[in-house]
């Protein structure tokens, strides 16, 4: 962080540790909501417990894909935290439609002279191979576009087709694979594979959990062999020698179950029946200690809760702040709780999702709500000195804002620099390291000055129709992007979404 942002962040917490916290007067004035503001951001820029929450939550829970044993202890972690505050938090129970387990993944390659077993990790919702594993001809399908599998022809059938991947730098490539899988997954079903293996795309031959594009509806084992091992593969293949691939994917799975988010809330003053929502998700897949995604935007909403009730701060309206579960699975934490609080939706001001890691927040996404913007930057204007921020006014899919998104409600996606991000992302390496302690305290005074600007300013944006949606797709790629994370159906059969109005139809593939 440049040397001007940290002289400005002390003079946050000089003049917070000068000024008494107001008393709290029915109708606050500009004046007050400033301080008000200033205090929580030199609170959180300061010696608070987050960065010991985050170690706690990485290193002593771990990975925590939902349903699982890590789960369900991060859920009580994080009510003891909230509850330590003295936030008032409950667990509110949702319903996953599958669970998806990796228990063990192993695989060795073999042909002729050759033997080698490369580290393999299976893909959320790959199915298991018989018991004893599985075994067929490894075909390199390049990069497994239309072209490729029309050049290996017949050969795929019956095959594990090894998928050539670029090495992952930054977010970009992160959204890139996951448009790409779509295609690829589709071409190997229809040519008859036996299954999918792509090469790791993290450096460092770092594992890592990758969706499978079709979700539990996918029919097919799949899964990532570390790069090194992948490459070392694909030259054999491309030599002439002929491979096979013994696969064993052994795993947890089953119908639906219940899982559970858990709501901290500071009930507001004057406006109670109109919420704020602050998200984060709580789970991460299991391979590394989900810091990145998301621990340290966990730590840094429990802190920001944490730091209101000590400086006995009160906004107008109400805070709640939602550690949501299901997200790495199809964002079904944030879907039950707009289904279960479906009555309260029109009373939704704003819901912020924050889950791009500890990389500097530089704006944030407006997800296609121009009238947004200038309601954003006003919330921001507080924290000026830790800028600039630009508002990006497209729509995102990807994370927990995407249920508000289809409901109306307006929407916020915090925007930050990749940092350590995309090379890290649901991998092995996502553990405490990956993140900047001064950022994520810097981070969290951003987001604390925008919740409570929307906590506290008079104005506030209606709730849209299911036709102001529809618009929004035809206007944007919104609908692309649900196909490419296997959340379209939902939204077109009514399952998601308000379900009044005249449903878009697709665009052609």
């Amino acid at each position: 962080m440049p040397s001007s942002r940290l002289s400005w962040s002390a003079a946050v917490l000089s003049l917070s540790l000068a000024l008494p916290a107001p008393a709290r007067a029915k109708e606050p004035s500009a004046e007050t909501r400033a301080r008000e503001a200033a205090l929580l951001m030199g609170s959180v820029l300061g010696g608070t417990p987050m960065l010991e929450d985050l170690r706690s939550l990485v290193d002593e829970v771990g990975g925590r894909a939902t349903g699982s044993d890590a789960n369900r202890r991060a859920v009580e972690w994080a009510l003891e935290r909230f509850r330590a505050a003295g936030i008032p938090a409950r667990a509110e129970p949702f319903r996953m439609p599958a669970l998806w387990l990796e228990e063990a993944a192993r695989a060795t390659v073999q042909g002729q002279g050759v033997r080698f077993s490369p580290r393999v990790a299976a893909m959320p919702f790959s199915v298991a191979t018989p018991k004893g594993g599985q075994s067929a001809p490894l075909v390199d399908v390049g990069r497994g576009a239309e072209v490729d599998f029309s050049r290996v022809g017949a050969k795929a059938r019956g095959a594990f087709v090894l998928v050539e991947t670029d090495e992952l730098r930054d977010v970009d490539g992160l959204f890139r694979e996951y448009n790409e899988s779509v295609g690829i997954e589709a071409r190997a079903v229809a040519a008859g594979a036996a299954g999918v293996v792509y090469m790791g795309s993290r450096p460092g031959n770092q594992l890592y959990r990758h969706n499978v594009s079709t979700g539990p509806k996918n029919t097919r084992p799949m899964l990532v062999m570390e790069r090194d091992g992948a490459r070392r593969a694909q030259r054999l293949l491309r030599a002439g020698k002929a491979l096979t691939l013994d696969a064993t994917l052994e795993l947890k799975t089953g119908g639906p179950y219940e899982a559970h988010n858990v709501i901290g809330e500071i009930r507001g003053a004057t406006k109670p029946d109109e919420v704020v929502v602050l998200g984060a998700h709580l789970d991460s897949w299991d391979l590394g200690g989900g810091a990145l995604d998301n621990g340290a935007n966990v730590a840094m909403l429990i802190d920001l809760a944490r730091q209101m009730k000590r400086l006995g701060l009160v906004p107008a309206r109400t805070l709640r702040f939602a550690l949501w579960n299901g997200e790495e699975q199809g964002l079904y934490g944030s879907a039950g709780y707009v289904a279960s609080h479906a009555a309260e939706l029109d009373g939704h001001v704003m819901a912020l999702s924050v889950d791009i890691g500890c990389g500097r927040i530089t704006g944030f996404f407006t997800n296609g709500r121009p009238p947004l913007v200038p309601l954003v930057d006003q919330a921001l204007a507080p924290a000026a000195g830790l800028g600039p921020f630009t508002q990006v006014d497209v729509p995102v899919v990807g994370t927990d804002n995407l249920d508000f998104m289809l409901q109306g409600v307006a929407n916020l996606i915090a925007n930050q620099e990749p940092a350590t991000y995309g090379p890290n992302y649901h991998a092995r390496s996502d553990e405490f390291e990956q993140c900047d302690a001064r950022t994520l305290r810097g981070n969290a005074a951003v987001v604390v000055a925008l919740a409570w600007g929307f906590a506290t300013m008079d104005t506030r944006l209606p709730r849209q129709g299911r036709a102001e949606v529809d618009a929004l797709m035809r206007a944007t790629d919104l609908l692309q992007q649900m196909k490419s994370f296997n959340l379209w159906e939902e939204w077109e059969s009514g399952a998601r979404g308000r379900p009044q109005g005249r449903q878009v139809s697709p665009a052609p593939r």
